[in-house]
């Protein structure tokens, strides 16, 4: 990824390192957990890029916000993106099994696989993979931890101001 721009955004769940380019938004990550990313060398620092990002999640987090009106450009395989697409389309406020996801990307058997390319989401919150849970209503995985999931789901079921 050379040529990309990145800022560090200090959100009410942490600090989140964003990076893309003009031309969109590819990642999101966590300064601490399982999916915490470095800074290459070879990226550049512009908050400009993100000024819309930025307002988009700062209005989220204020409970404000519903759904995200931005450029992405997640990388990843067809597979990986076609959940991705389908992660977008649950609505705020809801969540769905890994199952269900399966079912709706027309992979009912590939559930392994479709939580794998929910724990690969490269644009968590934007992407809203916390929406996805297990069949039994429990919280899994996530990469900014189940803390956090719980806190999301909290903050979209309107028990929870982040701000």
């Amino acid at each position: 990824m050379s040529g990309v721009s990145y800022i560090w955004y200090a959100s009410p769940v942490g600090r989140l390192l964003l990076a893309g380019s003009p031309d969109g938004l590819s990642s999101v990550r966590f300064a601490t957990g399982q999916q915490a990313v470095a800074v290459s060398p070879d990226w550049i620092p512009d908050g400009q890029v993100f000024a819309a990002v930025i307002e988009q999640l700062r209005e989220y987090f204020a409970g404000n916000r519903t759904r995200f009106e931005l450029t992405l450009r997640p990388h990843g395989s067809r597979f990986q993106r076609a959940v991705w697409s389908e992660l977008e389309a649950i609505p705020y406020g809801q969540t769905i099994s890994y199952k269900q996801l399966a079912e709706r990307i027309g992979q009912p058997k590939a559930v392994r696989a479709v939580g794998a390319a929910n724990g690969a989401n490269p644009i968590p919150i934007i992407i809203p993979c916390h929406r996805v849970i297990g069949s039994d209503g429990s919280l899994t995985g996530f990469g900014g931890g189940l803390p956090l999931k719980k806190r999301l789901l909290a903050l979209e079921s309107r028990q929870l101001s982040l701000l």
